[in-house]
């Protein structure tokens, strides 16, 4: 029954992220902590996982057909991922579980408090 839970948060997951760009951090990770008792470390760890095949590649193309995709800007920013993930998972796996469901949390919060008050409608 585990599997059909995991599909289902990655069918979801997937949807997200193709509606707003968005799945793993805001998706995933508190999904396999809520359902499926993941710690936080192995929550991140899992979703991180997930970057390593193309998974967000059919997406990804779709967009780029109709406009919407900057190469330059990707490329720039994968390099600044993968410097940025290996300094931030060198830190986070040396903190405690509760630390760092409080600074996901807290991320979470600002961003959603950030994305309510400046957004253009």
């Amino acid at each position: 029954m585990t599997w059909l839970i995991l599909l289902i948060i990655g069918l979801v997951a997937g949807l997200v992220s193709g509606v707003v760009g968005v799945g793993g951090g805001i998706i995933i990770v508190p999904a396999l902590v809520m359902f499926l008792g993941f710690s936080q470390k192995m929550a991140q760890g899992t979703t991180l996982a997930l970057l390593i095949p193309p998974i967000g590649i059919i997406a990804a193309m779709e967009y780029y057909k109709h406009g919407y995709v900057n190469i330059y800007a990707a490329i720039i920013i994968i390099l600044g991922f993968i410097v940025g993930s290996f300094f931030g998972a060198k830190y986070l796996t040396g903190l405690s579980d509760v630390t760092v469901t409080r600074i996901f949390a807290i991320f979470l919060i600002i961003i959603a408090i950030k994305l309510l008050i400046s957004s253009k409608s």
